[in-house]
């Protein structure tokens, strides 16, 4: 039972994951204008190449698998198509099952509905992950559709808590966390050292993680991660001081990791330098 659970999370994660793919092109390509053009519609448009738009046929849509036949080159115009493509859908796939595994909670009740929320979220999060990597810019059309489903994704976890007053609580501290400290450091540098797309997310992944430890674990996350990649890259010169990298993608990864595993993480660091 469990292995075919798993079977079919990675399928529907490797789907999800070129649909994701999809999205993040649809709201690129319909950034800055007033009216959507219908086929790139979200829910109307056909799948097309992104470089001659010619429409693809269900044999160029397996995941993974058409952009390995096809040698990551388009059918049609024989253009190159992104690598991002397939890796994309093998991390959402891979995130799927990680979450099925690694599930904080016995997937149970309230804690089922948790978890169906949370597949969805993980797409959106995969999309502006993507989107923020190429462009630098976390998108309002795709920020608030998942923030009113991280919303939702809170008052599950709030109806499944032992004490709801005490999980409303930390939900309003999560976000007051998880956005505060960004807004602080958005106004003090006048919009320098951070967008104010990360304001909103941060906002967001306060109702994701849902409590002030995870909220603050996911800060600090974020920031090793970010310090682990662009040290690196300033002492070999590939990188300036004043140069922009985007800080979306580690708060993501940081918001993952503590949904995940932040009570085990938090658990850990109580009882190691706080408990001896």
């Amino acid at each position: 039972m469990v292995l075919m659970i798993i079977m079919v999370l990675a399928v529907l994660g490797l789907c999800l994951g070129s649909f994701a793919n999809a999205l993040v092109w649809r709201v690129h390509e319909q950034s800055g204008k007033k009216k959507a053009k219908p086929e790139l519609s979200i829910l109307k448009g056909r799948s097309m190449c992104p470089n001659c738009h010619h429409e693809l046929a269900a044999k160029d849509l397996v995941p993974v698998l058409s952009w390995l036949m096809l040698g990551g080159k388009c059918r049609y115009c024989g253009k190159p198509i992104s690598i991002q493509y397939p890796l994309v859908e093998l991390a959402t796939a891979g995130l799927f099952v990680a979450s099925y595994v690694w599930w904080p909670q016995t997937l149970t009740g309230t804690q089922v509905a948790a978890f169906v929320l949370w597949l969805p979220l993980l797409v959106g999060l995969v999309a502006l992950t993507v989107y923020d990597l190429r462009w630098m810019l976390l998108p309002d059309r795709l920020m608030y559709p998942l923030g009113l489903l991280a919303f939702i994704f809170a008052l599950v976890n709030i109806a499944a808590a032992d004490k709801p007053a005490l999980a409303i609580l930390d939900v309003i501290l999560a976000v007051a966390i998880g956005g505060g400290v960004f807004y602080l450091l958005f106004q003090v540098s006048k919009g320098k050292w951070i967008g104010g797309g990360d304001v909103k997310l941060g906002w967001l992944l306060g109702l994701v993680t849902g409590t002030p430890g995870k909220a603050i674990l996911f800060i600090f996350i974020a920031s090793l991660l970010g310090s682990t990649v662009s040290l690196p890259l300033l002492m070999s010169h590939r990188l300036r001081r004043t140069s922009v990298i985007p800080f979306g993608p580690f708060l993501i990864v940081g918001a993952i990791i503590a949904v995940l595993f932040g009570n085990d993480i938090l658990n850990w660091y109580r009882q190691t330098f706080i408990n001896f």
